[in-house]
């Protein structure tokens, strides 16, 4: 079985009918578990009634929350969720709370250092504390997995080439990649051209972009590999992004052929955007009859 870590951001997404588990990392990891992968998740929660139910959740879904601090001083983090009239989500993060202190701890060196795979994303870095740690952290994995997650202004571009040149493995969507190509000085204006210009850059050697409804693409062990998206009745798009890069990288670590793995992938991104919520139970013959259909 494969070990793999997921560092940063566990929190409540606010939606107006209601509070619903989320934070990237953690979806990820949820999604990876799915597959038979032993995940775990770094993060920090409040000492509060919202920390208290998100690790009652966790446990729950079968995760340890070994691994998640509780803060006396900052609050369980919170997102206000917007849906459009198509069901594509826009954010309100709040700032400081308890995801963004997340301390160094020696037991998390181990448990790095014994993984698979290392993944994490941009939105835990806004803060100096968790980016502290989280740049400790990166010297004990094997393989590190970045997920560029644009949530203004929660980041800077200095931030995201530090994190890419650390990176074996990156995801963006096609509006990511290209903002950040632009303020890199690339004139790139094919989607293939922007990959091998990071690429090229940060000397990385997996990059997948995902691009909605039209599928994704992948750059992996030197090849391309696209897949056209898979018609969806939009709920909401939170976590589908996640979900996506959960079941690539679950298929890819397991050794499954990489346009099988994307192919997948793009299945469980439509299928969860079709579900209210980040993290819908999907089992892998739901996502094999939704695929067929």
């Amino acid at each position: 079985m494969k070990n793999v870590v997921c560092f940063g951001e566990v929190l409540w997404d606010l939606f107006p009918e209601g509070k619903k588990l989320g934070g990237a990392p953690l979806n990820v990891a949820l999604r990876m578990k799915s597959w038979g992968l032993n995940s775990q998740i770094i993060s920090s929660v409040g000492n509060d009634e919202l920390g208290e139910e998100i690790l009652m959740l966790i446990k729950q879904k079968g995760i340890s929350t070994n691994y998640i601090q509780v803060n006396e001083t900052f609050n369980t983090g919170t997102v206000s969720v917007t849906l459009n009239q198509n069901g594509s989500a826009s954010y309100e993060i709040n700032h400081p709370v308890s995801w963004d202190k997340i301390e160094l701890n020696a037991q998390y060196e181990e448990l790095i250092n014994s993984s698979d795979a290392f993944i994490f994303g941009s939105l835990v870095a806004r803060d100096p504390v968790s980016k502290k740690s989280l740049i400790k952290l990166l010297e004990f994995s094997k393989y590190n997995v970045f997920d560029v997650n644009l949530r203004p202004p929660h980041y800077s571009i200095s931030d995201l080439e530090l994190f890419m040149n650390l990176a074996d493995f990156i995801k963006f969507n096609d509006e990511e990649i290209e903002e950040i190509c632009s303020a890199l000085g690339s004139t790139e204006e094919s989607l293939e051209g922007q990959i091998h210009f990071i690429s090229n850059k940060t000397n990385t050697r997996s990059i997948c972009v995902t691009l909605g409804e039209e599928g994704a693409i992948l750059l992996h062990q030197g090849n391309f590999y696209k897949q056209k998206g898979y018609p969806a009745i939009v709920k909401d798009t939170v976590g589908a992004g996640d979900s996506f890069l959960g079941t690539l990288l679950s298929l890819i670590l397991d050794g499954k052929d990489a346009n099988e793995a994307l192919d997948k992938a793009c299945g469980m991104g439509a299928l969860v955007a079709q579900n209210s919520g980040a993290n819908p139970h999907i089992s892998e013959a739901d996502l094999e009859d939704f695929m067929r259909q």
